[in-house]
C-alpha cells in the first residue's frame, strides 16, 4: 500500500486500540461506571458509522432514554477544532436511536464524531460523550483495503467469555470499511445458557437476554436481535473504529423467508402472514443500523456507494422483491425495478472495479426445504441446465454487461458458513452470454458451521478454493472450532491491482488471489 494508505492504517490502528477491539477484554468484568451510578444517561451500544463516501458518512447511536443529543465532529481526536452540526432528539419512537448524515466533508479525510446525550426530563443530566471515527473516501487514487464477511450470532452460538472474535481479528487489519454481507442477526435463533458440545464439554453463552430466549415477533423483540449482537465489546470497538456498510438476507426476519412462507403450522409465530413479521424486522434494520434513508423509498436496503475513482460498491437485496421460493420458471429474486436500476449503474460506473455485494451467492444450490430438495432459496435450481426463473434474471444483467463491455465486475457474498472462491467462464456453461467473473464468499463471522453447497451449472462455476466444515458429525461446530471466516480486499492505487484474500478468524491467510484489471482510460 503507498505511504499514505499506510499512514491512515496505522491511524486507524491507534484508534482501534485506543478504543479495545484488539485483545480479549470481553473477559473484564469491571465496576459500574460513574455515570450509571450518578443515573446520567449512558449511550447503550457505542456508535457506529455507514455508508461512508468522499463527501459524507452516516453515524449512529443509542441511548437508554428519551435524550436530546449534541453531535460534533473534528478532524482531530483531540477535538480542538469541535464543529456542532445537530442537535438529535433520541426517542421512544425510534427505539431511543439517533443516526444522521454528516456531509459536505472533504475527501480522503479523517473524522472523529461526538455524541452527548442529555437526559429531557431533567437537563442538568448529561452524558460522558462517546466517540467514533471514520475515513471519507478518497478523491483521487490511492490503496484502499476493506473487508466482508457475514452470519452473526446464529445457531445458538452468543456471546461467551472469548467474545466475537472474528471481530477482533478484523480490526488487527485496520480496513477502511466493511460489506456485513447479511443475516446481521439471527432472529428466529433463540440462544440458550449453554450448549453440550459433542465431547461433552460446555458452550456457555455469557450474555444472554430475554429477547434472545425466543424467536422474535415484536418490534421490541426484533430489535432486542440488534441490541444483543451490540452487547458485544469486540463488535462495538470494531463498530467505533470502521464504517460498516450493511445488507440483509432471511434470518433478520426468518428462515428463508419469501411470500410462500407457510407459517400455519408454527404455533411460536401466532401472525401468519410473514409480511407483518418483515415489516417489523426491516423497522428494527433502520432503526439499529447507519444505513442512509431514502426518503421517496423509506424500506429500500438496494444502493450504490462511490469510493473514489478506484470502487464502486453495489449492493442488492434478494430478499424484498422475490417471488415466492416455491413458484416454478416464472420466479424471480431482484424485482425488475432492482435489475433495471443494477443494469444502468454498472453501465454508469467510471471506477475501475465494481463489486457487488449481494447477500447469496449466483451457482450455488440453496434449497428451501432440503428434505425434499424443492423450491431454491438462492438463484441457481439444481438442474445445470439453460437460465430458468431466478437464473433468467442474473443471465439479463451477465449479458448486459457482456455487449455494454462493463468489466471488472467482482461479486462478494457469504449465506452458506463456509469460505470458498468461485470462477464463473462461459466456456463451462450452459449459458454462454457473459464475460468472465469472479465470486469471493465469507462467513460465518459468529455462527455456526457448515459443510460445501452443490454448484449449479448453468453459468460454469468453477471452486478454486473451499474451506468448509464436513458433512454429519462436523456440522454445525461453535465458533471455538475455528471455522469462522473473512475476506479482505486490497486494491492497489498504482498498478490498481486486486488482491482478494480468505482469513479465518486467528488471522490465518488460507488462500489469495491477484486480479489484473481490464484498464479502458
Amino acid at each position: 500500500m503507498d505511504d499514505a494508505a499506510t499512514q491512515a492504517g496505522l491511524s486507524r490502528r491507534s484508534f482501534l486500540l485506543s478504543s479495545g477491539a484488539i485483545g480479549l477484554a470481553a473477559t473484564a468484568k469491571l465496576a459500574a461506571p460513574f455515570y450509571l451510578q450518578s443515573r446520567r444517561p449512558h449511550f447503550l451500544h457505542g456508535v457506529q458509522s455507514g455508508d461512508v463516501d468522499t463527501a459524507s458518512g452516516m453515524v449512529w447511536t443509542q441511548v437508554d432514554r428519551p435524550c436530546r443529543i449534541a453531535l460534533d465532529y473534528s478532524t482531530t481526536g483531540a477535538f480542538g477544532d469541535p464543529v456542532r452540526v445537530a442537535e438529535l432528539n433520541a426517542l421512544p419512537g425510534s427505539n431511543c436511536t439517533a443516526k444522521h448524515l454528516l456531509a459536505d466533508l472533504l475527501p480522503d479525510q479523517e473524522i472523529f464524531y461526538r455524541f452527548t446525550a442529555t437526559d429531557l426530563s431533567d437537563v442538568n443530566r448529561v452524558s460522558e460523550p462517546i466517540v467514533g471515527r471514520f475515513r471519507t473516501a478518497p478523491f483521487r487514487r490511492r490503496s484502499l483495503r476493506f473487508a466482508w464477511s457475514g452470519d452473526t450470532a446464529g445457531q445458538g452460538w452468543g456471546i461467551d467469555d472469548v467474545g466475537m472474535k472474528t471481530y477482533a481479528t478484523m480490526a488487527i487489519h485496520a480496513p477502511d470499511f466493511f460489506i456485513h454481507s447479511g443475516d446481521t442477526v439471527y432472529a428466529d435463533n433463540p440462544i440458550p445458557d449453554e450448549i453440550t458440545l459433542r465431547d461433552g464439554t460446555l458452550w456457555k453463552n455469557r450474555i444472554v437476554t430475554p429477547e434472545k430466549r425466543d424467536v422474535a415477533r415484536t418490534l421490541n423483540e426484533y430489535r432486542g436481535q440488534w441490541a444483543y449482537n451490540l452487547l458485544d465489546d469486540h463488535v462495538r470497538a470494531f463498530n467505533a473504529a470502521c464504517p460498516i456498510f450493511y445488507q440483509w438476507d432471511d434470518h433478520e426476519v426468518m428462515n428463508n423467508w419469501s411470500a410462500s412462507t407457510d407459517l400455519s403450522g408454527d404455533p411460536r409465530y401466532p401472525e401468519k402472514d410473514v409480511s407483518v413479521y418483515a415489516r417489523r424486522a426491516l423497522q428494527a434494520f433502520r432503526e439499529m443500523t447507519p444505513v442512509r434513508p431514502f426518503e421517496t423509498q423509506p424500506g429500500r436496503i438496494f444502493r450504490k456507494i462511490v469510493y473514489g475513482p478506484l470502487l464502486d460498491v453495489f449492493f442488492v437485496d434478494l430478499r424484498s422483491y422475490r417471488d415466492p421460493n416455491q413458484a416454478d420458471g416464472g420466479a424471480g429474486i431482484l424485482g425488475w425495478r432492482q435489475a433495471a436500476w443494477l443494469k444502468r449503474e454498472l453501465a454508469a460506473s467510471r471506477a475501475t472495479w465494481k463489486v457487488i455485494a449481494c447477500d447469496m451467492p449466483i451457482g450455488l444450490v440453496v434449497w428451501d426445504d432440503y428434505a425434499s430438495k424443492t423450491g431454491s432459496d438462492a438463484i441457481a435450481n439444481g438442474d445445470d441446465g439453460p437460465p430458468k426463473g431466478r437464473e433468467g434474471e442474473f443471465a439479463e444483467i451477465f449479458r448486459f454487461l457482456r455487449d455494454n463491455a462493463v468489466n471488472n465486475i467482482v461479486w462478494l457474498t457469504a449465506d452458506v458458513h463456509y469460505t470458498a472462491a468461485h470462477h464463473y467462464d462461459p466456456s463451462r456453461a450452459a449459458f454462454k452470454d457473459f464475460l468472465p467473473f469472479w465470486e469471493f464468499v465469507s462467513g460465518p463471522l459468529h455462527s455456526g458451521t457448515y459443510g460445501p453447497k452443490p454448484l449449479d451449472r448453468t453459468f460454469g462455476p468453477e471452486v478454486r478454493f473451499i474451506k468448509a466444515a464436513g458433512t454429519g458429525i462436523d456440522q454445525n461446530l461453535p465458533p471455538s472450532a475455528g471455522l469462522q471466516f473473512f475476506g479482505l480486499v486490497d486494491i492497489d492505487g498504482q498498478s490498481r491491482q486486486m488482491t482478494v484474500r480468505l482469513m479465518d478468524r486467528d488471522d490465518r491467510e488460507l488462500w489469495r488471489v491477484v486480479l489484473d484489471p481490464v484498464v479502458t482510460g
